[in-house]
């Protein structure tokens, strides 16, 4: 689904799942600085190559023109492709290239892009890529429309951070055990032994004497006879 603009550069890009993205498209500045620091570092491995491939003679002039080759058109491929998206430029900016519902480019999205650089070209100084950039909000250049691509700067993940739970859970705790236990101190073994000394002397019923039980029974004796005489 093509992206839809919301405010100023801001567009909202649907996925396959039904769920809205904010994308925030990069301008041409961005892209501008970090053009300028592929094309520095491109620069650098090209003229290294060339120093060791002067002793090399025909075969290392030969070696160079095709790594001159492979760096101007698959050097941003290569890096695209990768879980960041970008290129080591685009990394020092925040950006990232993405298809227009949110999702990581393609290859074949890739390829296309960089392929129609030469159009972005014309007439000179990536003239229609500028201009392009520049009238659209998505800021896309010719690439980007031919393979339904945007630049878009990179979302950082922000991690939550951690509940500090250790003296407040224990002081929570405290609190607690003092509640419920009605401001009872003793340990957990003395409690349980005062309760079952209270139920066992609930309980207990009190002992008689020896010469109490003997009395009682003379006197239980006496009655009997008694009542056999009358």
């Amino acid at each position: 689904m093509a992206t839809t603009d919301i405010l100023d550069t801001v567009v909202t890009a649907e996925t396959p799942e039904g769920i809205l993205l904010e994308l925030r498209p990069a301008g041409l500045t961005a892209r501008c600085y970090a053009f300028v620091v592929d094309w520095l570092i491109r620069i650098a491995v090209l003229y290294a190559v060339q120093m060791a491939a002067v002793f090399a003679g025909g075969i290392g002039i030969a070696l160079w023109l095709i790594l001159f080759f492979a760096l101007e058109w698959f050097y941003p491929v290569a890096f695209e492709l990768t879980p960041s998206g970008a290129t080591p430029g685009k990394r020092v900016f925040s950006l990232r290239v993405l298809m227009d519902n949110g999702l990581p480019i393609t290859a074949a999205a890739s390829v296309t892009r960089n392929l129609l650089r030469f159009a972005d070209f014309f007439p000179f100084g990536y003239g229609f890529a500028i201009v392009s950039i520049l009238l659209r909000r998505d800021c896309k250049r010719l690439g980007d429309l031919a393979a339904g691509t945007i630049v878009v700067y990179a979302t950082r993940e922000v991690s939550p951070a951690p509940l500090d739970t250790g003296r407040a859970g224990r002081a929570g705790a405290a609190a607690g055990a003092g509640g419920s236990g009605g401001g009872d101190r003793r340990s957990p073994r003395a409690r349980r032994g005062s309760r079952a000394s209270g139920s066992t002397s609930s309980r207990r019923w009190p002992r008689s004497s020896p010469a109490t039980a003997a009395a009682a029974a003379r006197s239980s004796r006496a009655a009997s006879s008694a009542s056999r005489r009358g």
